[in-house]
This record gives C-alpha cells, structure tokens and sequence, in this order.
C-alpha cells in the first residue's frame, strides 16, 4: 500500500494521466490533421503517466525499478520536446503535454519525475 509521499505521487500522477490522454483524445479525435506531432506526444505523455502510476501503485522491487527507469525516460522526453518547442516552435501549431516544459500544466511535468525519482531512489 502506498502511503505519505508516495500517495501524492501517485495521485499527480493520476491527475496526470486523465489531464493528458483526455487532452488528446479530444485533440486526436477532433483536430488530428492540425497538429499529429504534439497530439500524438500528449498521447505518448499519458501513456507514460499511466505506466508510472501503475508502476507506484503496484509496488515491489520489479515495479519500482520500472517506474524509475519510467521517470528518467519521462524527464528525458520532456526536456528534449519542451526544448524542441521552444527552438522549433513552428513544428508545433498546438501545445503538448510537454511543450515549454509543461507551462500549461504549471511546470508539474518537469518537476514530477525528478520528484518521483528522488522517492524512488530513497525508498531503496
């Protein structure tokens, strides 16, 4: 049972979840051709939030360890696409979860995983 920090981790990362794969389905299903690229990242963004939080609610050793190499390839992402957006802003006609290293969603993208790893690691 995840208890103390790890239970708001997991519940960011819920909201998380819901805010970007009904952020893209709505996009996917109404406006694809507009902007495929950052819909389709706010989709991969979701799916990575899902993962994560299945990963922390589950617990034990495996899933732990999947949820932290989750977290590192989740800051990866969200560095290289808020800094494409920023660099190549043009290649991005609509925002992703991820764009401008998650301003729209107030920066909790960037901050969550480096949270979730620093929990991760200490719970080891």
């Amino acid at each position: 049972m995840v208890s103390g920090p790890g239970l708001l981790l997991v519940w960011l990362y819920g909201v998380m979840v819901v805010g970007a794969l009904s952020r893209s389905a709505y996009q996917i299903s109404t406006a694809f051709d507009r902007a495929p690229l950052a819909y389709t990242l706010s989709a991969v963004a979701g799916v990575v939030y899902a993962f994560i939080t299945y990963s922390l609610v589950r617990g034990g050793d495996t899933a732990r360890r999947a949820a932290l190499v989750c977290c590192a390839l989740e800051l990866a992402g969200v560095l290289a696409v808020g800094t494409w957006t920023l660099v190549r802003p043009e290649a991005f006609p609509d925002a992703t979860v991820w764009s401008d290293f998650g301003m729209d969603y107030l920066f909790i993208p960037v901050v969550l995983p480096v949270t979730g790893m620093l929990w991760l690691r200490r719970k080891h």
